[in-house]
């Protein structure tokens, strides 16, 4: 019986991916014509950068994306850091261009020593505190999760002081931490989104509104007008809500040890969403619709004058400003209104992002996926499994939460938008529910192997035919894709690796949490991905050494999951070979081929066990927890 439920939920499964890789859209953009008919009356552009915490998201990293999306010239890449890593003899046939570079290079090295040394030392330097009145409001009553709103004007675009060197006029800068209280859920990066809209809507109140994470740099000098493109098109264009980027890395490693890049789903999958109704909204790299981000329905009068607002509205001091502000990105601001309901982006829900954009959609508008051949931002990947599959948690997590709300695709999008978008959200919001299905494939077919329990036909019964042609056809075109986007044979198969571990362990404890949360037995969290490591870490990630390091639930389920199949593996080998079991080859081949294939893919957890003395290996207690606990199912299983 479990065994035809899994194979019905993989067949289940496979159907639904096929409505999202049915025809896909692959758009292009004429920023020519942009210019031709627009130049004029482009509209203003707000930009958010968010970050959590300085221990995990370093602020030079900040910095570097901060000053690669205020970037004015063509420059590329944009961020100073990606920058100034190239080789300068680049420049040697130009000796003024060469030296400039040298220059520019050594000011942004004093400016990045000066930001680590203050890292390092975890406090501000009295003097900068006093060049920046927003370090001032820093005071020793402050905390992290316990101050009052800290507004500061860095740069006042408004000013027509504010210039360059070249005395060209520089884009405004804002610094916004808000207020915190313990006694108020701040509710996470949907909280600072909302924040961030509504003081931007009192200083700037740039028509759209461009999100990136802290780590993910602008990479493409065009990006914006690429979006506007879109967003301005004479015919379309109104009716477009966002412009989604897909999240790509700039530390991949050539084989992707992790499969952070999620290259099939943002080269087929999402670009299908695009025709099923428009992309997902997936957090970062995302062009939206200020007026659509904040709760307006889509109507067909909507079509929009374009203008600078910022020229439009009367211009109060920065410091009135700042002090009115504050009042917006307040604790209490909130209460008694639609914010985090129908306005900004959703509470209550570990994918603030994905719930939000489908919300939009729910009104009326759709949206576009441009995936450009230079890629817009480049963000940092995990550079450990355990910090992969973390993310991985809280993703699915946060999808089945969203699939069991009362913002269910299947029924609050009913008559809303399109039944095949409809459908197309439950391929990601069921993620979790994966775990049942793989845990099943990964555990029982190895412990009946020891046990000389048959679950599939003999190996030359015609009933074999079937399940040959499902995993060869499968897998076969698997690859096939895989290589099609430019990726290798090794990539590929660590690609299969890293989703037969998300499966058996993010998935499976997405899934635990989820029933707790629902039961009442647990709260939503929200868990910062670490975009910073050790020197020796991000080596061993360079040479594609997988990384394991600290003991974890999800590495315990990893590696005796491991060792189930290895002990298996070696039971029956020592059954045929010893006492010349013959018979049960016939019966048994196809859970001994499946339990080696198993056995191959889990070979970096035996290196990590048992071979390797680096600190990324498997803990020793975990490796005694793993083979006691492998050893007590083998041992069951037997007897």
């Amino acid at each position: 019986m479990g065994l035809f439920l899994s194979e019905l939920w993989f067949s289940f499964y496979w159907f639904l991916t096929q409505i999202v890789r049915w025809s896909p859209i692959y758009r292009h953009t004429f920023k020519d014509r942009l210019s031709q008919r627009y130049e004029e009356v482009l509209p203003g552009v707000d930009i958010f950068v968010c970050t959590a915490d300085p221990r995990i998201e370093p602020p030079i990293m900040v910095i570097n994306t901060v000053l690669s999306v205020m970037a004015k010239f063509s420059l590329e890449p944009r961020s100073p850091a990606a920058y100034f890593s190239t080789n300068h003899e680049l420049h040697d046939s130009n000796p003024l261009m060469a030296q400039e570079w040298l220059s520019m290079k050594a000011l942004y090295e004093d400016m990045r020593n000066r930001i680590e040394s203050t890292t390092r030392m975890g406090r501000i330097s009295e003097e900068i505190r006093k060049e920046h009145k927003g370090f001032l409001e820093w005071n020793s009553a402050s905390t992290q999760h316990d101050h009052h709103s800290i507004v500061q004007i860095l740069i006042d675009g408004g000013d027509p002081k504010a210039v360059d060197s070249e005395g060209q006029p520089l884009p405004t800068l804002v610094y916004l931490s808000r207020e915190k209280r313990p006694q108020y859920h701040h509710n996470f990066k949907a909280g600072s989104m909302n924040a961030l809209i509504r003081v931007s809507s009192k200083i700037s109140n740039g028509s759209i509104i461009l999100n990136v994470d802290c780590d993910m740099y602008s990479n493409n000098s065009e990006s914006v007008r690429d979006s506007l493109c879109f967003l301005m098109d004479d015919e379309k264009g109104h009716e477009f809500a966002f412009v989604q980027f897909p999240q790509r890395y700039y530390n991949l490693t050539r084989n992707d040890l992790y499969g952070s890049c999620f290259r099939v789903i943002n080269e087929v999958e999402l670009p299908g969403l695009d025709s099923n109704g428009g992309p997902c909204y997936i957090g970062s790299g995302c062009f939206h619709r200020r007026d659509a981000l904040c709760g307006m329905k889509y109507n067909k009068e909507c079509q929009k004058e374009w203008r600078r607002e910022n020229e439009k509205m009367g211009r109060e001091s920065a410091s009135v400003l700042e002090e009115s502000c504050k009042v917006l990105a307040s604790c209490t601001y909130e209460e008694n209104t639609q914010w985090g309901k129908e306005m900004g982006l959703k509470y209550d829900c570990a994918v603030e992002d994905i719930i939000t954009g489908f919300s939009i959609k729910c009104r009326g508008w759709k949206s576009i996926y441009f995936n450009p051949e230079r890629k817009g931002f480049l963000g940092v990947a995990p550079t450990t499994l355990l910090q992969s599959l973390v993310q991985h948690k809280r993703w699915s997590e946060g999808h089945l939460q969203f699939f069991l709300s009362s913002h269910c695709p299947l029924f609050y999008g009913y008559k809303k938008v399109p039944l095949k978008l409809q459908l197309s959200y439950p391929v990601y919001n069921l993620w979790a529910l994966f775990c049942l299905a793989m845990l099943y494939y990964v555990a029982v077919p190895s412990l009946c192997l020891l046990g000389g329990i048959s679950l599939f036909p003999e190996i030359w019964s015609l009933w074999v035919l079937p399940f040959a042609y499902v995993f060869i056809a499968k897998h076969a075109y698997s690859l096939g894709e895989f290589l099609w986007f430019d990726g290798t044979i090794q990539g590929w198969w660590n690609d299969q690796r890293i989703w037969m571990f998300r499966r058996t362990t993010a998935y499976f404890f997405a899934f635990l949490d989820t029933t707790l949360r629902i039961l009442g037995f647990a709260e939503t969290t929200f868990a910062v991905t670490a975009k910073v490591c050790d020197e020796d870490v991000s080596q061993r990630y360079e040479q594609e050494v997988m990384e394991f390091g600290s003991p974890s639930p999800m590495l315990t389920i990893l590696a005796t999951l491991a060792m189930v199949n290895l002990f298996s593996f070696a039971a029956f080998v020592k059954r045929v070979i010893v006492d010349i079991r013959i018979k049960a080859v016939e019966s048994l081949a196809l859970q001994f081929i499946l339990c080696g294939l198993l056995v191959f893919i889990n070979l970096p957890v035996y290196q990590g066990l048992f071979f390797r003395k680096d600190k990324g290996a498997m803990p020793a207690s975990l490796t005694y927890k793993s083979v006691f606990l492998a050893l007590l199912a083998c041992s069951i299983a037997m007897y």
